[in-house]
């Protein structure tokens, strides 16, 4: 039980890097790949009806096995809740690519060893895809819609590779040290917490840990530690407060994963941001009710994205792509 607790509370990059669902291409996508030094990573384009050029949004899926849809193979069933964004934007005349990061799905091949991963891969891969969109004549502008994870992702990537406006979906808006304690502060042993903040103090220091607990090794196993202490020197407040294009800092109310908190950290540190708070959308986009439903909510196709996300992103970028 603590083993599935944790896949859906903590970063679940930490849990396993292991290929994801086998990808169902949507009605109206379209394969595009992006060339990358150590292999190809795969994605997906859904074009409007719209004659081009039109805006288009990369979107970065969350952590870990979470493929471009929005699924995760850590747990069961399907969400698609990145590929029903991604239709809803195409019928807002937006075009979108969304990928696989590099080790999921059909980007598997290109992950090389686990061990040898940072969080500026991922960064770099982000900037990679957006200087490809810039140069692609069928596109007017390029916006970031970064997902968990792939918010803080977007958020370096998008001043790196200059694009027009940035959407923060879920964003943690604390450091990833300070999520994780926050994260397993009730759902530890005494000692298992003491050994959570032991490994977390070596790795805030930059120093790996050889010993590391097998009820911990999921989170802190040794090929993982790099990349840990790679993203633990971001700070989320600190790099959207850097970005000099419009903000749109998105955030749910039943999220048991990031909460309201976050996203006010977040939306505080820029002039730039405008944060809308989606009444009870949790962390994989659906509406939830705060006291249940959570975990059925993370494999339920069926269910349609939180009422009013699709219009406040797509009001939000129309208006930002357009000046």
């Amino acid at each position: 039980m603590m083993v599935r607790l944790l896949s859906i509370l903590v970063p679940a990059f930490v849990l396993a890097f292991v290929p994801t669902f086998v990808f169902a291409k949507a009605p109206g996508d379209v394969d595009i790949v992006l060339d990358t030094p150590t292999g190809k990573l795969a994605g997906s384009l859904l074009l409007p009806a719209a004659k081009t050029p039109v805006p288009v949004a990369l979107i970065i899926a969350g952590s870990g096995p979470t493929d471009r849809d929005g699924n995760s193979r850590m747990l069961p069933g399907r969400n698609d809740s990145l590929r029903m964004l991604a239709q809803a934007l195409a019928q807002a005349g937006i075009a979108s690519v969304r990928y696989d990061k590099r080790g999921i799905g059909a980007s598997a091949p290109a992950m090389g060893s686990e061990a040898a991963l940072r969080f500026e891969t991922y960064i770099d891969d982000a900037a990679g895809w957006i200087a490809r969109l810039k140069s692609d004549p069928r596109f007017s502008t390029v916006a970031v819609i970064g997902h968990s994870e792939g918010a803080l992702i977007g958020t370096v990537a998008a001043r790196q590779a200059g694009a027009a406006a940035l959407v923060s979906i879920a964003g943690a808006g604390a450091p990833l040290p300070a999520v994780l304690r926050r994260q397993l502060a009730d759902k530890l042993p005494p000692e298992l917490q003491k050994e959570n903040e032991r490994i977390l103090g070596a790795l805030e220091r930059g120093e790996t840990v050889e010993q590391v607990p097998p009820l911990l090794a999921a989170l802190y196993r040794p090929s993982v530690q790099p990349y840990l202490i790679s993203q633990f020197r971001y700070l989320p407040a600190e790099r959207i407060a850097a970005l000099a294009v419009p903000v749109l800092v998105v955030q749910g109310t039943t999220d048991i994963q990031v909460g309201v908190a976050d996203a006010q950290a977040l939306a505080k540190a820029s002039p730039r941001a405008r944060l809308a708070i989606v009444e009870g959308m949790n962390h994989v986009l659906k509406r939830v009710p705060a006291d249940g439903a959570q975990l059925a909510s993370y494999g339920d196709p069926s269910l349609p994205l939180a009422p009013g996300l699709a219009d406040t992103i797509t009001s939000f970028l129309h208006t930002a792509l357009s000046r």
